[in-house]
């Protein structure tokens, strides 16, 4: 029988055995004893950690409560936002831009929290775009997005935005390896294996949070998918799981799937540094955008690079090495020690465990396999911890409670596994609802995991909640890993699809300095209004800068005339308010973009582009005061060529302009 047809037959069997297994047995009674309190936050309570999740397919970044299941915000980073005017108002446009444009929208994988000495610490959370590639930076005194940069050279950012101990760097890796930016890509699909190349891009991170790519490494044109940096003795190496090293370039369910192994890479990123200094690195010409926001003026800038700093992996053989690992792998974990690097090969059905300094001995004792595209093979027995056994079918990722303890979710089998990381024992396994992808220990991938909690993040939900249609919500789960076995203790839905998390305990993050509001004499604006005697109405040409202050309960002006078919009015609006919690929103009939919902003592623009004759109003959008109704105004539009003064009021009915 052809093998190709043969494989097949084994990957359809293997998804039908996903689906008659989607419902675990002992489902009916999962949920019991005290799970309720030990999920139950009182009101007025606050929760013990923050969950960052990703967005998937909705580009943001979701916010909840644990152990509550508690949503708190949706942090607008890759896609437009009406909620906030994210990428809707003049401020925040800058963000969305790349090299191809602007880009409103995009794929939102996973989270990162930094940290300090391989610990959270609470400053920033980093997220990717997998569509098109690019990096965020959110500040957590705010949760606000500073930073955006996109990545050359790449293709699918899935490997990414993991970090080094101390977040020196954020790294990424390509998914779909392509062509580089500075050839000629016009060429035949199939000449993949020649012309294909993925690349690793080490994103230096400063003291105050800022990105900028120190260098890229040109990698084999494999699939990268995830990454994890080593800590203690292994900081200074960077882990990446590998498939695709068929090289195939269609029908990758099969044909990415024909080798029983692929790879770890292992990246030995202080080396790369040091080739780096040598002068070992070639320019190489591209463009990518950088995006920053700058605090003291309130707006968004676009910066556009074009070169970036390339190492060959192939031509310098001791930045990489291939560790083979059972076939497709996804997870690639690191345990708190650093000494166990965990493979997840959804196809396998066993977990790899590697040793570090196995890894080190085979290196040095040059235990090599021969090559793959130029990188040293290490020999699978000599850089072997050990295999767990038989620990469940389709296992994705794992992470890790600090007690010397590792868990994996496993994708076809609906389940978490615990296991021993030394003895290789599964020690519990507990049932999920449905299609497990990845999961989250607060701090699980640090050298300091809060074991307590487990959520894991759930694909399928049919028969967990009240139907919406052809498609239902994505949900996460919650666990109490406290004790020596796990318990269910609450599920909730979530926002788009949640791939990967990052949580840490509330106090580190709220106790962090948090911005309670804008001070307005630090408002450095270039149309701030800061106070209403200084509000007024500009024209130049057909360009109206509105000056306007918002503050409880009305707009200073709110009666503005002179304004024609045709113009281009830029509403500045300034929020007054000195008081925590307290924004304004502003919108206008007939606007094309979305709404401006300004914090205290900020600054926001909404361009608005009149196209017929009337009277518009405008109202703020946010629930601000009793006499919320009342925030309102009224703009009156004339015919393009109108001699209709411009003019601007508060509080007095001016003279009716004929």
């Amino acid at each position: 029988m052809n093998n190709t047809f043969t494989k097949a037959g084994i990957a359809i069997v293997l998804v039908a055995a996903f689906f008659s297994s989607c419902k675990p047995k002992n489902s009916g009674d999962a949920v019991s004893g005290d799970a309720a309190q030990k999920a139950y936050v009182a009101p007025g309570k606050y929760d013990e950690f923050y969950n960052f999740v990703s967005g998937g397919f909705s580009g943001q970044v979701s916010v909840y409560g644990l152990p509550s299941g508690r949503l708190f915000r949706v942090i607008p980073v890759f896609s437009a936002d009406p909620q906030s005017g994210y990428g809707y108002n003049e401020e925040t446009k800058p963000m969305l831009n790349t090299s191809h444009g602007f880009v409103p929208w995009d794929d939102q994988h996973h989270t990162e929290l930094s940290q300090t000495n391989g610990e959270v610490d609470g400053r920033w959370l980093f997220a990717n775009a997998n569509n098109t590639p690019r990096i965020a930076r959110v500040d957590l005194k705010t949760f606000t997005t500073k930073e955006i940069i996109e990545l050359p050279n790449s293709a699918g950012n899935h490997s990414s935005p993991f970090i080094t101990e101390n977040t020196e760097y954020v790294v990424a890796g390509t998914r779909f390896s392509v062509p580089p930016d500075n050839v000629n890509g016009d060429i035949p699909i199939n000449t993949y294996k020649e012309n294909f190349k993925g690349y690793l891009s080490f994103v230096k991170v400063g003291k105050a949070g800022e990105l900028d790519i120190a260098f890229q490494i040109e990698a084999p044109g494999v699939n990268f998918d995830l990454s994890h940096a080593g800590k203690g003795k292994s900081h200074g190496w960077f882990f990446f799981s590998c498939y695709n090293t068929e090289q195939a370039n269609t029908l990758l369910e099969v044909n990415a799937s024909q080798k029983d192994k692929d790879f770890i890479m292992a990246v030995n990123w202080k080396k790369a540094e040091e080739y780096v200094k040598a002068g070992k690195a070639k320019k190489v010409a591209t463009k990518y955008v950088h995006n920053s926001y700058d605090e003291k003026t309130h707006t968004a800038k676009s910066e556009m690079r074009t070169e970036v700093l390339v190492l060959s992996a192939k031509e310098l053989k001791d930045i990489c090495y291939m560790i083979p690992c059972p076939k497709s792998p996804h997870g690639c974990d690191v345990d708190p020690t650093g000494e166990y690097i965990v493979g997840s090969g959804k196809l396998a059905a066993l977990i790899p465990v590697f040793s570090f300094d196995k890894m080190q001995n085979a290196i040095k004792n040059k235990q090599f396999d021969g090559e793959y595209d130029g990188i040293p093979v290490i020999k699978y027995e000599a850089a072997l911890h050990g295999e767990v056994q038989k620990p469940g079918l389709g296992p994705l990722h794992t992470e890790f409670d600090g007690k010397g303890n590792a868990y994996t979710t496993f994708f076809v089998s609906s389940e978490v596994v615990k296991w021993d990381i030394k003895s290789l024992k599964v020690l519990d396994r507990v049932p999920t609802y449905y299609s497990v992808g990845h999961l989250c220990i607060p701090g699980g991938d640090s050298k300091k995991p809060f074991g307590k909690y487990l959520i894991a993040y759930n694909k399928i939900t049919k028969d967990r909640y009240l139907p919406t249609g052809p498609e239902l919500a994505q949900s996460a789960q919650i666990f109490d890993i406290s004790g020596d076995k796990m318990q269910l203790i609450l599920d909730f839905p979530t926002i788009g699809e949640p791939h990967y998390a990052q949580a840490a305990p509330a106090d580190l993050i709220r106790n962090n300095g948090q911005l309670k509001f804008y001070k307005i004499e630090e408002n450095n604006h270039p149309f701030v209004t800061k106070g209403e005697k200084e509000s007024k109405v500009v024209r130049k040409g057909n360009r109206v800068d509105v000056y306007m202050t918002s503050i409880r309960s009305h707009f200073a002006s709110d009666n503005i005339e002179g304004i024609k078919v045709g113009d281009e009015v830029y509403f500045h609006v300034t929020n007054l308010e000195q008081d925590w919690d307290v924004p304004h929103g502003f919108a206008i009939k007939g606007a094309d973009n979305g709404e401006l919902l300004i914090m205290p003592g900020e600054t926001c623009t909404l361009k608005w582009m009149p196209k017929k004759v009337g009277i518009v109003p405008f109202y703020c959008t946010d629930f601000c005061s009793a006499l919320h109704q009342e925030m309102q105004g009224y703009v009156r539009v004339s015919p393009a060529g109108s001699t209709i003064p411009l003019t601007f009021s508060l509080g007095t009915n001016v003279p009716a302009t004929k």
